[in-house]
């Protein structure tokens, strides 16, 4: 394969967002791969914080809380893979600091998935003792998000 069916491969990988692509012809074997692209928390879309209608595409996620063998808290996990936001948007507050009383119901973060902002609420009432990733991080199903005690 020349070089410049490679680099028309990368265009496309570019210009449809690929992350991996692997070509095979006879013994000819050609794998592109590059890393996942993970959307800055200052070009995220902005999510309004109270909307009086539901947004199309927009969903609530309850998380299950497993609890430590030897301690009070709960963690909160990721029930998919995608992106941590802490707030609704940029220049809005966190939903919730290392302090604050919880609810259960209250919304704690939201989970961006395949451009969709599914919110993550709590499973019952308790304080926030420890935020797990950081704002804008990409998250993996089942990671620790935070704890609540």
């Amino acid at each position: 394969m020349r070089i410049s069916e490679i680099q028309k491969l990368a265009e496309i990988m570019e210009r449809y967002s690929l992350t991996a692509v692997r070509l095979g012809e006879g013994e000819e074997r050609v794998e592109l791969e590059r890393a996942p692209t993970v959307v800055a928390p200052v070009v995220q879309p902005a999510v309004p914080a109270a909307p009086s209608m539901p947004i199309v595409g927009e969903s609530t996620v309850s998380v299950e809380t497993h609890t430590p063998s030897a301690a009070s808290s709960s963690d909160v996990r990721s029930p998919m893979v995608g992106v941590f936001y802490s707030a609704p948007s940029p220049d809005a507050e966190p939903f919730v600091k290392i302090g604050d009383r919880v609810h259960k119901g209250d919304v704690l973060c939201i989970i961006e998935a395949m451009k969709l902002m599914n919110e993550i609420t709590a499973e019952s009432d308790g304080e926030v003792v420890d935020i797990c990733v950081e704002n804008g991080q990409l998250v993996e199903f089942d990671q620790c998000l935070m704890r609540i005690e």
